[in-house]
Formats: structure tokens, C-alpha cells, sequence
């Protein structure tokens, strides 16, 4: 009866231990992501100063700002979801890197320095936003096997807990860039 009840109290305290540490990386997930959504609400409050700079200079990319412009407002919407917010991340992304590219062209526009600082800015931003990625995707990775590994797979059941998707590189940004081809667009 002794010896019953002790492994009843062992099975009990692991099974504790298992919710919570359960529990607490689907929180660190949460977590993660929060500091992606910062990066990105600190990118997006960006775009207006980089777009109403390269206005002053840019006559022919007028559709690129607009799409920009039109992007963001759709990202810092309310209702959008985690998965909705990283697709407009992307699409933010491409539109800028082809904007930077096309400021080659514009000699005076590459010497303002309100450009050259909000150009350093968005570097750095990128690189932030690099870095919370880097530690979502550790974060999901730890999560997944938690919930994944028996037994915490069978806890995870319980409380329908599945695994999650980590961000990865999209087929575009995989590709090699040719410099040749982006300074003679």
C-alpha cells in the first residue's frame, strides 16, 4: 500500500512537472513572437519617414510607395493574424529591398542625409527583426520536441497542444541576387 501509494505521488509530481514545462514553452512561443511583433510595429513605423523621403526624389517608383504605404496599413490593421502579419512582413520586405535598389539611380537622394539615416535605421531594424526570428524559431524548436517526445506527447494531447511551424526563408529569398541585374534595373 506504501510502495502504491509512493508511485502514485511520483506519477503525480512528473505529471505536474511536465504541464508546466508544457505550459511554460508554449508561453516562451507566445513570447517570441511578441518580440517579432515589436520589430516588425518598429519597421512599420518606419515606412512613412523612408516614404515621404523617397518621394521628394523618386518620380518613377510611385507604384512601389503606394504597395508600401498600402502593406503597412494592412499589417498594423486590427484582426490580423500571427500567420497574415509574417506574409505582409515578407511583401514589406521585397518592396523595400527593390526600393533601396532603385535609389541608385537617385544621386541626390543617396547624399540626403535624412536618407542615409533612415536607410541605417531600417538596416538595423532588419537585423533586430533577423535576430527575433532566429530566437522564434529556437523557441518553437524547444516547444515542438516537448510536445512532440513521448511523454510529453501524451500531456500535450490532453491539452491539445500540436506543433507548431518555425519561419523560413521563402523561395524568392533564397534565391542569388545578381547584382548586375538589380544596378541596371
Amino acid at each position: 500500500m506504501i510502495i502504491g501509494a509512493i508511485i502514485l505521488i511520483a506519477i503525480l509530481i512528473i505529471g505536474v512537472g511536465m504541464y508546466n514545462s508544457l505550459i511554460g514553452k508554449k508561453n516562451q512561443v507566445t513570447n517570441a513572437f511578441s518580440a517579432i511583433d515589436v520589430m516588425l510595429k518598429k519597421r512599420f513605423d518606419l515606412i512613412p519617414n523612408l516614404v515621404e523621403t523617397v518621394k521628394q526624389y523618386m518620380q518613377y517608383e510611385g507604384d512601389t510607395l503606394t504597395k508600401i504605404t498600402e502593406l503597412r496599413g494592412k499589417a498594423m490593421g486590427t484582426g490580423v493574424s500571427e500567420v497574415e502579419k509574417l506574409a505582409i512582413d515578407q511583401q514589406i520586405g521585397s518592396a523595400v529591398k527593390g526600393l533601396m535598389v532603385s535609389v541608385e539611380n537617385y544621386p541626390d537622394l543617396k547624399a540626403n542625409s535624412n536618407f542615409i539615416n533612415l536607410q541605417s535605421t531600417w538596416t538595423e531594424s532588419e537585423e533586430q527583426i533577423a535576430a527575433a526570428r532566429r530566437n522564434y524559431n529556437a523557441t518553437v524548436t524547444t516547444y515542438n520536441n516537448a510536445v512532440m517526445m513521448f511523454p510529453g506527447s501524451i500531456f500535450a494531447g490532453m491539452l491539445n497542444y500540436y506543433p507548431m511551424e518555425v519561419l523560413a526563408s521563402t523561395e524568392e529569398e533564397r534565391k542569388n541576387l545578381s547584382a548586375r541585374e538589380l544596378f541596371n534595373s
